[in-house]
Formats: structure tokens, C-alpha cells, sequence
């Protein structure tokens, strides 16, 4: 028989009740078809055959593990036992199932259940866990899987959260109290079938005393009758939601409830003045606005809106007044002229009426108000009336010069009476047959008539009123045409870079017209047609007055070109349109790296290479060279001419100086002159091969210089001057190693004068 137990005594008199629903398990939590062990008894066939009933060794109850331990060591579930187990450590508990190895473990001794991590009820509620007892050395069970469920016990550790909010309601003005105004809802996330933790109750903690809260239903209402827009349009709600039914140690959330008063026509219109007054010129044209009053409403919208009339007042159908829909004004309009000497005022009686009135607010007083307008006509100064307005008068052709004709009389429609000149208008009596006098307005004949020339004259007389006036002063403006060609705004000075790339800005340029034309100046620029098409700069109109002028190359040179003259043609809008060509110079300039210009301007062509010294050794050198080579030719070939007697010319050249005394030509005979000219050649040849082998140079140098003086002495003295030189144009033009080469040539050269004697040839 296996048993069970938990830790402490887990609430087992109230936790009765949950297990028996939870998957159909049965009082104690066992699931029918969840193994053998937890299935009906049944027969088990023996070896005779006879069925007999297999008794059940596990007996299960749930397990309950409280969420979010946070203990140190791993929270103790239960114990598991079977009756195979005799203590002897043969039976080995497994468990598997939902979280086995992760969260829940088993010792395999004893069958104690831990949990190693903290368990969140929100996350997961129960684990499904199934359990065996093996043979610890064959691993064959000794018992049948069984399945058992671990609950999370709920703690409260969730607050109420409103998930709609925050809330925006309204609620009409001048409610009745109690009109509900929204609903606000909490969700606790706790357990709500175990203790108070998901159980909430709602407050309201800032909205008092205008608004209340249901605390179960969280329904909004108003807390007071007859609240007024007008005095207060908003109200901001701050609403609580406490767990544990409101009990000291719940959890709470709050959530913020904007409540707006909407509008109802509970205002009557009313005007700001009992009494208006405007005054309007007679000359004013009909249908043109006289005046606009208003009635002010407190309410909005369309409980705003009013309708005017006039009710009664003088001059009938001189005026009317309609409604202006966006402003609610009053605009009365003028319906016939007006006529200052005829009727100077009139009083008008005007109602507001609102139109959309609302019978719930019918005891507020009359929708309604009225108002007195008075309209003065002001005099305007209007010009003398001819009465008759046409005269006809006739006179005979026989009428002498000065004869009346008759009279023409206006006068003056307004009260002031000013007195009336009388004028002719010449354009309608050309020849001037008639006069007129300017005080009386008596028509005379200023010439002789002839009724066959012209039977009718049609004159048209002025009359004007005589009062001083200011004098009128005529301002004469002389009208703008386009006569002037655009041209650049500014003196430009361009500076190119020689580092500047293809496709570069380097000059925006704008142009200026003395002209003024009515819609503004409009220029396009474009490249003049012997620059339209280089290969060096472009140019762009932007449209808005301006060029940029553009590189189409890179890698300009101030040795090459120092300045490039582009030509820039601007035309006008006008009409005719005019234009002109600019030149615009652009400067090759040496540039930082920054674009800031160094120097500009056309710089001196300079060879690099040699200087001028230099190559003059070099020429000298070249020369030399050629001397010696044609030395060297001329030599040889008087090497082939026939020589002179060995004995005269030993006779004449050899003088042998001893001190003591010999015996005469004897001892001149007695030596050989040869041998001793030979032996001191040789020597000669030895210290040269030895200075060879010690300096390379001197075996290329100083060779010529012995094939040339082993002739003779006056080959040795031209050699020498020839070397000099030589040595001294490799000098001037030859770097150091050059110059020591040379001083060592010339040192070897002296050591060899001095080891040849100079009568040795």
C-alpha cells in the first residue's frame, strides 16, 4: 500500500471540495483512465484460471505547493510510500511529467517530492506528474504508473488592473442625481474560486462630491442635481480597485475617468444692449449691410443657434435682417435708397429666438429676447438738380450778337443751399455760338446764327456749387516698359581650384534689371554660343533668379591657363524680352586642402632636372673625351712612322752624371742605356699595377693616361693638362662620390710625375 502525505496539513477540510471537479477525478484525485493502478478493480487471471481481484498499493490525494516561495532551500510537496518498499532500499521511486526534472524532484530512497524553483499560479496553475516504484536493481516496477496532479496554491500577489482605461465619458448638464455616467472594470489576475484575492471593490478617491461609485459594479453616477456646463464643463475622476473586497493588506489599482458635461439648451438668447445705434451715408447702395447685432447664448452648438426678425418699427420695407449661420450675428440689410433730406432716422425693433428649445427647460424663462436698433441717414453732399431737367428754347437766325435766348435754373438738394455757377460744355458747342452767365444762368448767342447751316444746337450746361473746396492734386506716374538688359547683380570674382573635381560648384551668379515689371523679374541664363560647347565648365539655371557655374573636368593647371573668360547670356521676361552677354573670369588658383586659395595667377615655367653648371661639365666632359679619343688616334698613327736611331737619340737625350771619374766614352759604352730605361719602366709598371688593384678607378682612368705617356715627355705634359682638366669638369658637375674620385685621379697622377723620371720616353 503506498500513502501520501503533504507539507503542514494543507488545507484539507477546504480543499475537499475543489478536488472532486478537477478532471473528473474522484474524491481523492484519481483518474480513471490514467493508468492500471487508478482504473476499476479487476481480475487478474492465476495459473488455475480462477479470476481473483488485484489489490490497489497506491492511495493519492492532490498536492498543493504554494506560489512564489522564495525560501532557500527547495519547497517540500509530499511523500510517496508503497507497501513493496520494506525499508530494505530494493524499490527505487521514479517520477516523470510535466516539470519532473525541471521544478519537481523525487528522492528514490525515500519518495519525498521537492520543488527546486518558485512557481507563478498565473503562469501555470496545476502539473500533471505520473509515479513508480521499480526494482532498484532490475528496474522492473514493482508498482503500476499512476498520475497525480500538484496545484499552485494562489497567493495574492496580482493588483486589479483596469485594462480599458483611462476613460472618457459624458453625461448631459442638468442631470437628474444618480444618472449613471460609464462603467469602469478591474481584472485581478489571483485565483477567483480561492479566498478574496481576486474579490474587488471600487472607491473613488478624487471627483467628490460631483460623482460616486458603485463599489461592486464600479458604475459611475452623478452625486449632484442640476450641474451647469456653463459654470464648469469638466471633470477629472480618479477611480480605486481594491482586492481582498477592500480588507487592509489588498492590492489596488487605480484609473483616471474624464467626464464631460454636454451641452443642453437651457440659456435663452440674450442681447448685450437693450438700445444700438448706427448711423449709415445716404449714398449707401441698396442690398449693402447697415448694421450687425448679436444675441448672446451661453449654450454650443446647435442649442446656440437663433433666428432674428424685425417686429415692428417706421419706413416698412426700407430694411431687413437675416441670420449670418457661422457667427449667429444679426445683419440687417438696407432694402431702398435712403434720402437724408426726405428721412434722416428710423427705429427698428428686432427679437432673437432660439431655434431648437427644449421643453424640459420651457420653465427657464422665454427662449427669446428683443432689442432697439436706431439707423440715422448721415447727408451727403449731392450735386445740383436742373428743374426742368431739359429746356428747349428757340431764338431767331436774324438774332443780333447778345441776344437771351432764355434761362436755365438748378439748385442744390441738400440743406447747406450753396449758390450754383452756370458753365457751358464746349465739347458741345464747338464754335461757341452761345454764352451762358455764370451767376443767373441766362443763355445768350455769342455769334450769328443761319438756320440753313445748323438748325439744332444741343448744349449741355454745367452747374456747380460754389462753396471752397481744397484743391484736387493730380499725381502723374510715367508707366514702366522693358528698355533695360539685365546684367550680373555683382562684379564676380571666381576663384578655380587645381584640385577641384568634375562636377563642382564654383560660382552662383544672379542677375539685376533697372526695369520694374508688375509680376517681378524672371532671368534664364544660359552659356553664350562660343562657350556653349567647351569641354571645361557648364552652367545650370535654378530657376529661382540664380546659375551655378559648374566644372565639367578636373585637373586644371595655372602653367597651362591661368584665367578662363565664360561668357554668360541673361534674358529678361519682358516683353519684348532683352538680354545681354556677361563675361564672367575665372581665376586657376593653388588651394589648401580646406578650398581657402593660396596664389593665383600664370606662374614661370620651370625645368627640373640639372642645373646650368651641370651640364656645361657635362659638355666639357663630353668634349674632353673627344680630345683625348682623337689623341689617342693621332698617336698610334705616328707610332707607324719611322723612328729616329736608337744611338743619336740616346747620344742627344741621354746626359749620366757621376762623381768620380770614369774613364770617357769607355764607361759610356760600358752601360746600356736600353737596359736601364727598361728597368725603370718596369718599376713604373708594377707601382701602377699595385695602384690598380687597390682602386678600380684608378686602372679605368690613369691606363689611357700610360698608353699615352709611355711616348715620349711632351705626351706626359699634354696628359697632364688634359687630366686637369678633365678631373675639373667632373667636379663641377658631379655629386660627391664624383668629386673624390676625382681628387684621388689627380693624387695618383702627381705620384706617378714623381716616380717617372722626365727623361724617359
Amino acid at each position: 500500500m503506498m500513502g501520501w502525505c503533504c507539507s503542514g496539513i494543507c488545507g484539507a477540510l477546504a480543499l475537499l471540495a475543489l478536488l472532486c471537479p478537477l478532471r473528473q477525478r474522484g474524491c481523492w484525485g484519481l483518474n480513471p483512465g490514467s493508468g492500471e493502478a487508478e482504473r476499476s478493480p479487476r481480475a487478474d487471471p492465476d495459473p488455475r484460471g480462477a479470476p481473483h481481484r488485484h489489490k490497489r498499493s497506491w492511495v493519492w490525494n492532490q498536492f498543493f505547493v504554494l506560489e512564489e516561495y522564495t525560501g532557500n532551500e527547495p519547497l517540500y510537496v509530499g511523500k510517496l510510500h508503497s507497501d513493496v518498499d520494506k525499508g530494505d532500499g530494493k524499490v527505487k521511486y521514479v517520477l516523470s511529467g510535466e516539470g519532473s526534472s525541471s521544478i519537481f524532484t523525487i528522492d528514490e530512497n525515500t519518495g519525498d517530492i521537492h520543488a527546486t524553483k518558485r512557481l507563478d499560479r498565473e503562469a501555470q496553475a496545476y502539473y500533471t506528474l505520473q509515479a513508480q516504484a521499480v526494482d532498484r536493481i532490475t528496474s522492473i516496477p514493482v508498482e503500476p504508473r499512476s498520475e497525480f496532479v500538484v496545484k499552485v496554491q494562489d497567493i495574492n500577489d496580482n493588483e486589479p488592473k483596469f485594462l480599458d482605461g483611462p476613460y472618457l465619458a459624458g453625461v448631459p448638464e442638468m442631470s437628474p442625481l444618480g444618472t449613471m455616467v460609464v462603467q469602469v472594470a478591474a481584472t485581478d489576475a489571483d485565483d477567483p474560486t480561492y479566498g478574496n484575492s481576486a474579490r474587488v471593490v471600487y472607491s473613488i478617491i478624487h471627483g467628490q462630491p460631483y460623482f460616486s461609485v458603485e463599489p461592486k459594479t464600479g458604475v459611475i453616477r452623478t452625486a449632484l442635481p442640476n450641474m451647469d456646463r456653463e459654470t464648469r464643463d469638466q471633470y477629472v475622476l480618479v477611480i480605486q480597485a481594491k482586492d481582498m473586497v477592500g480588507q487592509m493588506g489588498g492590492l489596488s489599482g487605480t484609473t483616471s475617468v474624464t467626464v464631460t458635461l454636454t451641452d443642453v439648451n437651457d440659456n435663452p438668447p440674450r442681447f448685450t444692449h437693450k438700445n444700438y445705434l448706427h448711423a449709415v451715408p445716404e449714398s449707401l447702395p441698396v442690398q449693402s449691410v447697415v448694421a450687425r447685432i448679436k444675441a448672446a447664448d451661453a449654450d454650443i452648438g446647435s442649442n446656440a443657434e437663433m433666428d432674428y426678425r424685425i417686429m415692428d418699427g417706421d419706413g416698412p420695407g426700407v430694411f431687413n435682417i437675416t441670420t449670418d449661420e457661422s457667427t449667429q450675428d444679426g445683419v440687417i440689410v438696407l432694402l431702398k435708397p435712403l434720402d437724408f433730406e426726405t428721412k434722416s432716422t428710423f427705429s427698428l425693433r428686432i427679437e432673437a429666438t432660439n431655434r431648437n428649445i427644449d421643453s424640459d427647460f420651457l420653465s427657464a424663462g422665454p427662449f427669446s429676447d428683443t432689442a432697439s436698433v436706431r439707423v440715422t441717414v448721415e447727408d451727403v453732399n449731392e450735386p445740383p438738380v436742373f428743374s426742368p431737367p431739359l429746356s428747349r428754347m428757340l431764338v431767331s437766325e436774324d438774332a443780333r450778337v447778345g441776344t437771351s435766348i432764355g434761362k436755365v435754373s438748378a439748385h442744390d438738394p441738400d440743406t447747406s443751399g450753396n449758390a450754383i455757377r452756370y458753365s457751358i460744355d464746349r465739347n458741345t458747342d464747338l464754335e461757341r455760338f452761345f454764352n451762358v452767365d455764370a451767376l443767373s444762368g441766362v443763355i445768350s448767342s455769342a455769334k450769328p446764327l443761319d438756320r440753313e447751316a445748323n438748325l439744332i444746337h444741343n448744349l449741355t450746361v454745367f452747374a456747380i456749387e460754389t462753396r471752397d473746396r481744397p484743391p484736387r492734386v493730380a499725381v502723374i506716374t510715367v508707366l514702366d516698359i522693358n528698355d533695360n538688359a539685365p546684367v550680373f547683380a555683382i562684379d564676380y570674382e571666381t576663384v578655380l581650384c587645381e584640385n577641384a573635381a568634375a562636377g563642382q560648384v564654383i560660382q552662383t551668379i544672379s542677375a539685376v534689371d533697372k526695369d520694374e515689371p508688375p509680376s517681378g523679374h524672371r532671368f534664364y541664363f544660359a552659356l553664350a554660343a562660343p562657350a556653349a560647347g567647351n569641354l571645361n565648365f557648364t552652367l545650370r539655371d535654378n530657376k529661382d533668379n540664380t546659375a551655378s557655374v559648374l566644372t565639367k573636368r578636373g585637373g586644371f593647371r595655372r602653367r597651362e591657363q591661368a584665367t578662363y573668360r565664360l561668357p554668360v547670356l541673361i534674358v529678361d521676361s519682358g516683353s519684348p524680352a532683352l538680354s545681354s552677354t556677361n563675361t564672367l573670369s575665372v581665376r586657376v588658383c593653388d588651394c589648401d586642402s580646406d578650398g581657402a586659395a593660396l596664389s593665383c595667377g600664370a606662374v614661370a615655367y620651370t625645368a627640373t632636372g640639372l642645373s646650368t653648371g651641370a651640364l656645361v661639365a657635362i659638355l666639357g666632359c663630353i668634349i674632353t673625351l673627344l680630345v683625348m679619343v682623337l689623341l689617342i688616334v693621332t698617336m698610334r698613327r705616328r707610332r707607324k712612322e719611322p723612328l729616329i736611331l736608337e744611338e743619336e737619340r740616346d747620344i742627344r737625350e741621354n746626359i749620366v752624371r757621376y762623381d768620380d771619374e770614369g774613364g770617357g766614352e769607355e764607361d759610356t759604352e760600358a752601360f746600356d742605356m736600353v737596359t736601364l730605361r727598361n728597368l725603370n719602366r718596369s718599376r713604373f709598371d708594377a707601382f701602377l699595377r699595385f695602384l690598380c688593384a687597390q682602386k678600380n678607378v684608378a686602372r679605368e682612368i690613369t691606363r689611357p693616361w700610360w698608353l699615352i705617356s709611355s711616348h715620349s715627355t711632351v705626351c706626359v705634359k699634354f696628359d697632364s693638362r688634359i687630366l686637369w682638366g678633365f678631373s675639373f669638369f667632373l667636379w663641377l658637375g658631379g655629386g660627391i662620390e664624383v668629386k673624390k674620385r676625382c681628387f684621388f685621379i689627380i693624387n695618383i697622377f702627381r705620384i706617378t710625375r714623381r716616380l717617372v723620371p722626365r727623361n724617359t720616353v
